[in-house]
């Protein structure tokens, strides 16, 4: 497949581009600093310096790809705009399915996170922990729910993947999924894991329109 990934420079995004190229999709990285891609030069991997938030910027680069995926999350370096970061999902999705749309491009992955939702979880989730990180993470939180309404407004043909808290394990190719709700008692999964599943369902219509959760 012809993909094209969003956030390619982070953890989880680096996962993506390295799992594709290995399984042999033809991957273009959209990145702000190609020096901070972790991904080294090979023929099959095309790189473009656009900003995600312009979609005229962006237009052009997803016309033809069999799949768009998104991994941008709010950004941890320290020059980064807390105005940007606090609503850096939500904006970063308006753009891509402003130009996915313009460009007649359908397919969009996007990853969102299991926190801010409780359908499935457990009395001890739902009552005790996530209130509590709720508070914390309230305006991260209200991000991706306005992502995910961006997302389903669209009349792409998206699928959300919302994982618990990523960590940097192997991949093992051994997680669990649950459709509509959160795995009951996942906490965490690795963002290899997370990415396996990302280029799994790019190319699987039965999970167009899904909002579907992760963890090991």
């Amino acid at each position: 497949m012809k993909l094209m990934v969003f956030g390619a420079t982070g953890g989880t995004g680096t996962q993506v581009v390295s799992q594709a190229l290995a399984a042999g999709h033809q991957v273009l990285a959209v990145v702000r600093d190609p020096a901070r891609l972790a991904v080294p030069p090979r023929a099959d991997l095309d790189l473009a310096v656009a900003d995600v938030m312009d979609p005229a910027a962006i237009g052009d680069l997803v016309a033809g790809r069999d799949a768009v995926i998104s991994a941008v999350g709010p950004s941890r370096r320290p020059e980064a705009k807390k105005t940007r970061a606090a609503s850096v999902c939500s904006a970063s999705a308006r753009s891509i399915t402003a130009a996915m749309a313009a460009a007649g491009t359908r397919r969009l992955v996007v990853v969102s996170a299991s926190g801010p939702f409780t359908d499935g979880d457990g009395p001890l989730l739902r009552y005790v922990a996530k209130p509590i990180v709720r508070q914390v993470l309230k305006d991260a939180f209200a991000d991706l729910v306005a992502m995910e309404q961006v997302v389903r407004a669209s009349g792409l043909d998206w699928t959300i993947l919302r994982p618990p808290r990523l960590t940097d394990k192997p991949l093992t190719g051994r997680y669990r999924t649950r459709r509509q709700a959160n795995v009951r008692r996942g906490l965490t999964v690795s963002r290899a894991d997370l990415a396996h599943l990302i280029l799994a369902v790019s190319g699987d219509p039965g999970a167009y329109r899904a909002a579907i959760s992760i963890a090991n």
